[in-house]
């Protein structure tokens, strides 16, 4: 039996499946949302048209399946071997955009290719999960020593650094999710503790004056050594570190007022006012979200219909077919559509993860989380931005959102996992 065939019959069909079912929903959602019902020269043929957004989003998902093949067809054991080698390429690639890239609302993160876009930093994703599983799957490489620690926190914060130099804030954040990889590989649970008290910090310093925060660290800091600490538990080395969790958290306090008015960009610092008081600029930065839950609500339990979405037609959602595709799927699909790409998604997410619990290979598994928690942290903010929960970062919704770059990236971080799961039975 040849080669061939047996990866034929070791691709996992279920995943290619949800995979295929949530591409073309989402082509169909995106052509819901260009669709004119008034322009007598639209009709369901246009799906397929170039003048269009689906048209050309067909031509995306195409060159997609050709993405898919290329991927198979290379031996598995090139993701392993040449890992860090993309990874440095991606990151010169990241760092000559900010200087070839031209200006799109106000970011340097596309390179024009003729008449298209690409963002670079959506395929920096890919780059750094095979980066962080070879590293992490080297051996004598252990994630609680503080070296190796600080090694994989380097690869992954590198390239949200540089895009964040492109004035690409949306894309950035989502490398967070590598946190996740990291604690399953095991990484002190600490530390993503942390992460949750400082996005708490943050979100209480812009809501109170500094002051009544740090005021409030020192309240509990106090009451935790009077309160919770018995008395031959207050010792030096407990206090030293009750003293550096209040500096650590005043200074947390001290450094949003710098990150949101000197690092985000002015319709970016709209945006966070907006998730803490939604009528601060309702006609302005509050417009995507009021807009977006008002289509979402307005498809009750059954939805509006196929084509028949009146928020979708008349326009009053911003980027409804890209970061805010979901908003015509609660719209024309109602609770029950939205739930089920969620219940879809879900199963997608389940199914990488028993994937990965059954790889053989390390680097394999550790891959495997890479792509499961990138895709969790899409959907988590994106969803959660349509409906008000997070701000506004722009980034897409994985496989149903329109543009190339996104659907590309996405295929080509699943379609790599395949490929190493087809081979489960071999060691890299």
């Amino acid at each position: 039996m040849s080669k061939e065939i047996d990866i034929k019959q070791g691709i996992d069909w279920t995943t290619v499946w949800l995979y295929a079912a949530l591409v073309f929903f989402g082509w169909l959602n995106i052509y819901a949302a260009v669709y004119n019902p008034d322009n007598p020269a639209d009709s369901i043929l246009d799906i397929f048209s170039l003048k269009h957004r689906a048209g050309v989003q067909f031509m995306f998902i195409s060159l997609s399946f050709l993405l898919m093949l290329v991927i198979l067809f290379i031996d598995y054991k090139f993701y392993d071997t040449f890992g860090y080698i993309i990874y440095a390429f991606m990151i010169l690639v990241l760092i000559a955009t900010i200087f070839l890239s031209t200006e799109i609302k106000g970011s340097r993160s596309w390179i024009k290719l003729g008449s298209f876009s690409l963002q670079p930093a959506e395929f920096a994703k890919t780059a750094t999960a095979l980066a962080l599983a070879k590293y992490l799957s080297t051996q004598n490489v252990n994630i609680t020593r503080f070296r190796d620690a600080v090694v994989a926190g380097l690869l992954v914060f590198v390239p949200p650094i540089i895009i964040i130099l492109q004035k690409e804030t949306g894309s950035a954040l989502t490398f967070a999710a590598f946190v996740m990889v990291l604690y399953r590989e095991g990484l002190s649970g600490v530390y993503p503790a942390l992460g949750i008290v400082f996005a708490i910090l943050f979100v209480l310093s812009l809501i109170f004056p500094n002051y009544y925060v740090i005021a409030g660290i020192a309240v509990l800091c106090v009451a935790f050594w009077y309160l919770f600490l018995k008395r031959f538990e207050r010792t030096r080395q407990n206090l030293t570190r009750i003293i550096a969790v209040f500096l650590l958290g005043s200074f947390v306090v001290l450094g949003v007022d710098f990150f949101v008015n000197k690092v985000l960009q002015k319709h970016q610092q709209k945006r966070v006012q907006v998730l803490v008081n939604p009528d601060a600029d309702p006609l302005g930065a509050g417009w995507n979200v009021t807009q977006s839950r008002i289509a979402i609500s307005s498809g009750q339990f059954l939805g509006k219909g196929y084509l028949k979405g009146t928020q979708t037609k008349f326009d009053y959602v911003p980027e409804q077919a890209t970061d805010f595709i979901f908003c015509t799927v609660g719209e024309e699909w109602g609770f029950i559509g939205s739930v089920g790409v969620i219940l879809i998604f879900l199963a997608l997410l389940n199914r990488l993860i028993n994937l990965a619990e059954k790889q053989r290979s390390k680097f394999s598994r550790i891959y495997g989380y890479c792509v499961a928690a990138i895709l969790f942290f899409h959907l988590l903010v994106n969803i959660g931005m349509t409906i008000g929960l997070m701000p506004v970062i722009g980034i897409p919704l994985p496989f149903l959102s329109y543009g190339g770059s996104s659907l590309w990236s996405f295929t080509i971080l699943l379609f790599i996992f395949l490929k190493l799961d087809a081979h489960r039975s071999y060691k890299v």
